[in-house]
C-alpha cells in the first residue's frame, strides 16, 4: 500500500505522495517550508480528509520545533503558533480535520507538550479508525456484491485503507470477490485517476464510468451498495462530500440502492448544526476550462461554477459507518447523539 504522508529519517521534512501525478508518475515530495505545505493542501498534491489531517499535525510540528528554535520568549512563541495554526487551517475550510489537526497541535503547544507526540497520535489515529469502519462496513456487505465509489476515500486519502474502501481491501482479503465501479468523479477525476488505481494495483475487479452514468447503472441492478467518504458531518446528519454526491445520494434513493457514508468521528462537527452551515470551497474555473484539455474547452466570457463539494442530506443516507459503530437511518434521518446499532 503506497505511503501518502510520512516524516523523513531527521523529522525535519514531510514527506508525501504527489497526488497530482497518478497514475502516470508514483513521485514523492519533500516539504520543509510553510508556503510548500500550504500550497501542497490548497493544489491537491495532499487530499482526503484524513490524510489531510495527518498532514496538518506533521506540518504543524515541523513547523513548530522551527519556532521554538527561532523564539526564546514562550509567550512569542505561543503567540506565532496560533497564527501559523489559523493560516494552516483557512487553506481547505470544508475539512474539518484540517482544522481540528491544527487546534490539537496548537493545544499541545499551549500545554507545552511534545508536539511530536501530538503528531504521531494523530496519524496512529488514522489508521486505527480506518481498520475498524473496515469492519463494520464489510459487515454489511456479501461476496460478489457490485460497490459504487465515489471521489477518493481510500489509502490516498488516508494512512491506510481509506474510510469508504477500507471495507473493499478487507473484503478483498477474504476473498469476497467485490465488482467496483469508480465514478470519474469531475472536475478532478479522483476516482478515475486515484481510486481505480489504488484498487486495481491491489488486485480488485473494478470498472470506470463517468459521474453521469450511475444512475444507468442502478437501474440495471448491477449496484448493490454505493461508499462515499465525507468531510465534514453536521449534527443533524448531513455529510458534505465531493461535488456529484447529492445527485448520487437522489438516484440511489429512487432506485432503492443502500448509500452508506463512512464517517471518522474527527469529521463528526457537532457544532455545525446542519448542512447549510457547512462553507463549501469555491474552486478555480480553469479546472472545468482547461486543466484536462490542450485547448480550453469552455468559450471565453461563460462563467464557471465549480463548487468542491455539496451536502447529502441526512434522509438520503442508508447508514453512517464509523470506528465507533454504524448508525442507521430510522426514517427521519440520522441520530448522531444515539443510535449506533453495533
Amino acid at each position: 500500500m503506497l505511503q501518502t504522508v510520512t516524516l523523513s529519517d531527521d523529522e525535519k521534512e514531510l514527506i508525501i505522495l504527489d497526488q497530482r501525478r497518478l497514475p502516470g508518475e508514483v513521485r514523492y515530495l519533500r516539504l520543509r517550508q510553510k508556503e510548500e505545505m500550504k500550497d501542497a493542501i490548497s493544489t491537491l498534491a495532499v487530499r482526503g480528509a484524513p490524510a489531510i489531517g495527518v498532514f496538518a499535525g506533521y506540518a504543524m510540528y515541523i513547523l513548530g520545533e522551527r519556532l521554538r528554535e527561532k523564539e526564546p520568549s514562550f509567550k512569542e512563541c505561543l503567540k506565532k503558533y496560533r497564527e501559523l495554526g489559523k493560516e494552516m487551517a483557512n487553506v481547505r475550510p470544508t475539512a474539518v480535520n484540517l482544522s481540528r489537526a491544527v487546534n490539537r497541535m496548537v493545544r499541545a503547544m499551549e500545554e507545552e507538550r511534545s508536539l511530536y507526540d501530538e503528531a504521531r497520535t494523530i496519524h496512529q489515529k488514522d489508521i486505527d479508525t480506518n481498520k475498524k469502519i473496515g469492519e463494520y462496513g464489510l459487515s454489511l456487505l456479501k461476496p460478489g456484491m457490485g460497490i459504487l465509489t465515489h471521489c477518493n476515500a481510500g489509502a490516498l486519502a488516508t494512512t491506510a485503507y481509506g474510510t469508504a474502501t477500507s471495507p473493499l481491501y478487507l473484503g478483498h482479503e477474504k476473498g469476497y470477490g467485490f465488482h467496483v465501479y469508480c465514478d470519474e468523479t469531475r472536475p478532478l477525476l479522483q476516482g478515475a485517476r486515484l481510486t481505480s488505481f489504488e484498487l486495481s494495483q491491489a488486485g480488485m475487479d473494478v470498472t470506470v464510468l463517468c459521474d453521469d452514468m450511475s444512475a444507468s447503472l442502478m437501474s440495471e441492478g448491477r449496484i448493490d451498495a454505493i461508499f462515499i467518504g465525507c468531510d465534514r458531518v453536521a449534527a443533524n446528519g448531513d455529510a458534505a462530500n465531493k461535488i456529484g454526491s447529492l445527485s448520487l445520494s437522489i438516484a440511489a434513493r429512487y432506485y432503492g440502492v443502500p448509500f452508506y457514508v463512512c464517517a471518522p468521528t474527527s469529521t463528526i462537527d457537532m457544532d455545525t448544526i446542519s448542512g447549510k452551515d457547512i462553507v463549501i470551497e469555491q474552486r478555480d474555473g480553469e479546472e472545468i476550462r482547461s486543466m484536462w484539455y490542450e485547448k480550453p474547452m469552455v468559450p471565453e466570457g461563460v462563467g464557471i461554477y465549480n463548487p468542491a463539494f455539496d451536502v447529502v442530506p441526512s434522509e438520503n443516507i442508508t447508514a453512517m459507518i464509523t470506528e465507533n459503530g454504524i448508525y442507521t437511518n430510522t426514517g427521519n434521518g440520522i441520530n448522531l447523539k444515539n443510535g449506533v446499532i453495533r
